[in-house]
């Protein structure tokens, strides 16, 4: 890949177009450091590929960061704020590095560096990138599918799958904290690291008991569990995950099925942790066997256990933050990669949380 300025060899600022003045001199309230930049990849094949269906790719690309992204073949020109344009540039030149690698590119993958190269660019720490240059996200393969992070959140989270014991996802609703926790346990029962998957999720949400639903303990768990199956499904074929779980390698349980049990070999993940009292929690935590690892996660906002019981997510973050071995990654609403709307309604929600917990705060403050 080439990039190619087009300076003019002449210094006779007469003879230079308005967008070729903005990126020379100094910057003005008119032009907002104005740049122009044309940058040339070599295959034509992978080109197809970088620009996407439709140049959907590029539109991505000119909506997130605004700038202009303009194709002529091998060659895309980026015209926008200096800024951007470097962005823009960073982004392309990271997504035709992973094309060079032999994978392939979509629509979400274009999201998720944009996102990592916005954050680089908020002054926030990422060790997973060089500073002004290509992505390198972390990501789990399985042998049905890659998963790449697409927030720097996902990022530091894939990586600490992979070196802690205990690690706690906390944050909202649809930033991948389960299905990348699948991801990392299908990766490693498909490498031979590990001899079981153990998911587990708490049996009560929004006030139902099991025991006052209909059918077998089958038909009572599996509404609650469903979640965790289509997350293996996702990452390994559909027979594969059905005989492993006829034999054992995968189970899916409820969290009282845990008691008593020591969890070796194993990687054990607890869903909607938020839900689980102290004393299941500390329970659960108490399984961790030799050669496995626990991966908690949940969303401290959405507790549906009965008023006044503590939730054990809640007590464990706060005991358990700090100590060697164990990693808390966090999430929040830029995290959310669904639906767009997703995350604007996760904001609208915690908005409207902490506007109650501070007026709660000022009447306690007031003796009112």
């Amino acid at each position: 890949m080439r990039l190619a300025w087009r300076e003019p060899a002449s210094r006779d600022f007469s003879s230079w177009s308005a967008s070729s003045l903005s990126r020379h001199l100094a910057p003005t309230a008119d032009s907002a450091l104005a740049s122009q930049l044309e940058l040339a990849f070599e295959d034509n094949r992978l080109v197809a590929q970088l620009y996407g269906d439709f140049d959907q790719n590029l539109a991505l690309i000119e909506q997130r960061l605004k700038v202009s992204a303009t194709p002529r073949g091998n060659h895309v020109m980026l015209k926008g704020p200096a800024s951007a344009v470097d962005q823009a540039r960073r982004v392309l030149e990271s997504l035709y590095a992973m094309l060079e690698e032999g994978r392939a590119i979509e629509v979400s993958d274009v999201d998720g560096v944009i996102r990592m190269i916005e954050t680089e660019d908020s002054q926030l720490t990422l060790p997973t990138l060089e500073r002004k240059g290509k992505v390198r996200m972390a990501q789990i393969a399985t042998r049905k599918a890659t998963i790449v992070a697409r927030t720097p959140a996902q990022d530091a989270y894939i990586r600490a799958m992979d070196r802690a014991e205990l690690i706690f996802g906390i944050g909202p609703a649809g930033t991948g904290k389960t299905y990348l926790a699948v991801a990392h346990a299908a990766s490693l029962l498909e490498r031979g690291d590990i001899n079981r998957i153990i998911l587990s999720r708490p049996a009560v949400e929004a006030g139902e008991r099991l025991g006052f639903l209909p059918g077998d303990m089958k038909e009572k768990v599996d509404p609650y569990l469903r979640p965790l199956y289509d997350a293996l499904y996702d990452m390994m074929k559909p027979e594969h995950v059905e005989r492993c779980i006829a034999s054992g390698i995968i189970e899916v349980a409820p969290l009282a099925f845990m008691r008593g049990r020591t969890l070796a070999n194993a990687v054990v993940i607890l869903d909607e942790a938020q839900n689980t009292t102290s004393m299941q929690m500390k329970m659960f935590l108490t399984r961790l066997g030799e050669n496995s690892k626990m991966i908690v996660t949940g969303d401290p906002t959405q507790v549906d256990l009965p008023r006044g019981e503590r939730s054990g997510l809640v007590e464990a973050v706060r005991l358990l933050e700090g100590i060697e071995g164990i990693h808390m990654a966090r999430f929040s609403d830029k995290d959310v990669v669904r639906h767009a709307l997703v995350g604007r309604i996760v904001r609208a929600y915690e908005g409207d949380a902490d506007t109650r917990l501070a007026a709660v705060q000022k009447a306690e403050g007031t003796g009112n």
